[in-house]
């Protein structure tokens, strides 16, 4: 049996795969002790899962602007210290990372204690820290295609996001049952990441009204801090009763998914991998601000497979007609739904587990020296 500290706080985009490995760490006899962040969003959701451990730890974002960069040095080396006590506590086999602030201070803490260190990228621009951490890594793994220059090719693998194992397809008719929506009918889910998107939430809302006219019923997922829980009956053209729902935060993401014949979202890593192990089409309008502009890379990726269509958020305007083409055209949204399951044919969890197991059973011969 090995163990391991996980370190994938900060998003859900970091957090929902370190979950995913911790569970099939313990399902194979292995322990894992997941590192998050002392934000609100790693504390919903690490709620859901009382049987892993979880160890909040210090530590804040980069930013360039001169105070909230200093708050993120101080934080980073209080973090740094937690690390470092944490390992000679828990004296793990081996460090993972899935990138973010939380990152640096257990991965430079786990090469200080020579520990083999893994990183995991699931953007197709790899972000900041996986960038500098990555020379000091025993393992990277990699989107398909992808490849950093510091990262030999003998440390790098390409897995792509290991999906939580209850992220799974179910009958759409019974998860729009389940969710309280009306299984006869059209179901478009906005969906803007664990942080919810503004423009998306202005858009659900300013369309409301047409997207009922048609027989559409809404779900936006709005994000925590995004008003409160709301649901509206509302009315077809024809008089039929309609619902439509605003809610901060879902933690029932695979009803939902496999409730939707379409999904509007953000075209973050952890979305687009739950969009494909649901077999959901969608529209993605990727964060413009994004870092290193990623989810444009995701998004513009995602539409090469087939499985959906890019549209700015500079041109929302053109969203409505796309959302009505698309959700009423049943041949074409089997089109996507079959390339969507052609892309998940690759189980990545199962083969970062065994590369795990590897890994740390022969740590020394196969990590690098540290430069």
């Amino acid at each position: 049996m090995s163990r391991f500290l996980i370190s994938c706080g900060g998003t859900g985009g970091h957090l929902a795969p370190g979950i995913s490995l911790a569970e099939g760490l313990l399902a194979r006899g292995h322990s894992a002790t997941l590192l998050i962040s002392q934000k609100k969003v790693d504390a919903r959701l690490s709620e859901k899962y009382p049987q892993l451990r979880f160890a909040r730890m210090p530590g804040t974002g980069f930013a360039w602007q001169p105070a909230q960069l200093a708050r993120c040095i101080v934080s980073q080396f209080r973090a740094f210290h937690f690390c470092r006590a944490l390992i000679r506590t828990e004296s793990p086999d081996g460090i993972v990372g899935f990138g973010g602030f939380t990152s640096a201070p257990a991965v430079l803490a786990g090469r200080m204690a020579g520990l083999p260190v893994m990183l995991h990228e699931s953007n197709r621009v790899p972000g900041l820290a996986i960038r500098t951490l990555g020379r000091f890594a025993t393992r990277v793994y990699l989107p398909p295609g992808i490849r950093i220059d510091s990262v030999t090719a003998t440390a790098t693998r390409h897995a792509g996001l290991p999906v939580r194992r209850e992220i799974v397809r179910i009958p759409a008719e019974s998860a729009r049952a389940a969710l309280g929506f009306d299984p006869a009918q059209k179901l478009l889910v906005i969906f803007g990441g664990s942080q919810g998107a503004s423009a998306l939430n202005g858009w659900a809302r300013e369309h409301l009204a047409a997207l009922a006219a048609e027989g559409v019923q809404l779900c936006c997922v709005t994000g925590p801090g995004k008003g409160e829980p709301e649901t509206l009956a509302l009315k077809t053209k024809t008089g039929a009763p309609l619902r439509a729902m605003f809610i901060p935060f879902s933690d029932r993401v695979a009803e939902l998914l496999s409730a939707a014949d379409l999904v509007v979202s953000r075209a973050g890593a952890g979305t687009l991998a739950e969009l494909v192990r649901c077999e959901t089409p969608a529209i993605l309008i990727p964060f413009p601000h994004a870092a290193d502009d990623h989810q444009r890379a995701n998004a513009s990726f995602f539409e090469r497979q087939g499985a959906g269509i890019v549209v700015e958020q500079t041109n929302l305007a053109r969203l409505r007609a796309e959302v009505f083409d698309l959700i009423f055209n049943d041949g074409l949204l089997r089109k996507f739904r079959g390339n969507l399951r052609r892309m998940d044919r690759e189980n990545s969890l199962e083969v970062m587990l065994r590369d795990l197991e590897q890994l740390t059973a022969f740590p020394a011969s196969l990590a690098p020296a540290v430069i």
